[in-house]
């Protein structure tokens, strides 16, 4: 039995992390084993830059976290080498982890996700990773708006041109 001091460090840590996962869109839980510390570098370094939380925790306070947080159907993937990655960004983690996860073939597997406050598939988790980050969408999402006005001010300059108007004029 351990002592009173470590016992309520560790409910602090599970406290902590309970708070974490309860306040994140988003999780993934990550089998880490196999890549090297300048890997694990680069994958930190990629987290901080997208605001995804990434860190290695023990899958017994994970578990109860996880408890804690009502998503009890992750148990079964917590053995072996875990680390989670959070974010408030629901596709953030998945996109950071499976992008990594592909450079590394095999030797960094996702074992599962959580998705507001849910226990979503692999296949959910792999589906959110394909989403764009949220400038890329935006970028898009204007270049759709502003397609048919660019179009209509290339009818109208080349209507004028064609009635001998200058193209300075038409402008």
């Amino acid at each position: 039995m351990p002592n009173a001091k470590v016992l309520s460090e560790k409910q602090a840590i599970v406290a902590a992390l309970t708070e974490k996962i309860r306040n994140s869109g988003a999780g993934v839980i990550v089998d880490y084993k196999g890549i090297t510390v300048a890997e694990d570098t680069a994958l930190r370094a990629e987290c901080r830059k997208n605001d995804v939380e990434y860190s290695v925790i023990k899958n017994t306070l994970l578990r109860f976290a996880f408890n804690n947080c009502g998503l009890n159907e992750l148990d079964e993937q917590l053995n072996g080498t875990t680390s989670l990655a959070i974010a408030a960004d629901p596709v953030a983690p998945a996109r950071v982890i499976a992008e990594f996860a592909k450079k590394l073939n095999g030797r960094f597997e996702i074992k599962g996700g959580f998705l507001e406050g849910k226990v979503v598939p692999l296949e959910t988790v792999n589906a959110l990773a394909s989403i764009p980050a949220l400038p890329i969408l935006q970028a898009q999402v204007l270049g759709t708006m502003l397609a048919p006005i660019s179009a209509l001010a290339c009818v109208i300059k080349q209507i004028a041109e064609k009635q001998g108007a200058p193209a300075e004029a038409a402008e």
